[in-house]
């Protein structure tokens, strides 16, 4: 996703990615991303959880129009209510230097 978001940032339109995968979404560098500690697949909170999911919304909305520079990844204080696994992984210096190159 963050790939998409900088050709459509090419056109003049300002994106902002919700990201539960941090590690990812460091490497790929979006314009502006937000991340949630949540686990894959629930970026917006839980299937019904009609206000998690509008507090994450408005936070992306918001953040399109105060983030000061580009490739800037905010993380938002918010958790998830039950443990989940969650790998980050490690970068390797190879991966790194390649998506700095771009």
């Amino acid at each position: 996703m963050g790939l998409v978001a900088r050709v459509v940032e090419e056109t003049g339109i300002p994106t902002v990615t919700v990201s539960t995968g941090r590690d990812i979404t460091a490497l790929v560098r979006p314009p502006r991303s937000l991340f949630v500690n949540f686990p894959m697949g629930n970026t917006f909170g839980r299937v019904g959880d009609t206000a998690r999911q509008t507090e994450i919304l408005r936070a992306a909305l918001d953040f399109a129009v105060t983030a000061e520079e580009p490739g800037v990844l905010v993380d938002l204080p918010l958790e998830w209510d039950e443990p989940f696994v969650y790998f980050a992984g490690e970068a390797t210096p190879e991966a790194i230097a390649r998506q700095l190159k771009k």
